[in-house]
């Protein structure tokens, strides 16, 4: 895959596949992007799990906040990550190492991040990877390709 360019049917198949999402880097701060993001895919039916190791134990969106992936209840479809560019790579195997406990089976790097370390270790793994994109905006774009027969 070219990480740089995804097809439409690529994005669309993803986010219609995907029932339940881990959100790593969510913020209980709703004027940060990844709390936007939540309560939109939240709206959408997907299943959220908030992963941010400063609030766990808390809530944010009324759902449980978890401080690792690892602590996340299984399944989890789509890992989407909100972190900083130096935390991807890491972020991406952390996903790798937990894909076949979870069911992961896409890392998804929001608007602005990319790592093409990250991107091939995860597709060695057999995950499927989005970078610089924002599954809000793509779902919104796509919106009646994704929801012909989602949630």
């Amino acid at each position: 895959m070219h990480n740089d360019h995804y097809s439409d049917d690529y994005i669309a198949d993803i986010l219609r596949a995907a029932r339940v999402i881990a959100v790593l880097g969510a913020s209980p701060n709703p004027a940060r992007p990844s709390y936007g993001v939540m309560q939109f895919l939240i709206g959408k039916g997907y299943t959220v799990h908030p992963v941010n190791p400063g609030h766990a134990g808390g809530t944010i969106l009324d759902r449980t906040v978890y401080a690792r992936l690892a602590d996340v209840p299984a399944p989890v479809d789509l890992v989407d990550i909100f972190r900083n560019q130096n935390a991807l790579l890491d972020a991406t195997r952390q996903a790798i190492a937990d894909k076949d406990r979870l069911g992961i089976g896409t890392v998804w790097m929001q608007l602005g991040l990319s790592d093409a370390e990250a991107a091939r270790e995860a597709e060695a793994a057999g995950l499927q990877v989005v970078m610089n994109r924002c599954s809000k905006i793509e779902y919104g774009r796509l919106e009646q390709a994704i929801s012909r027969d989602q949630h």
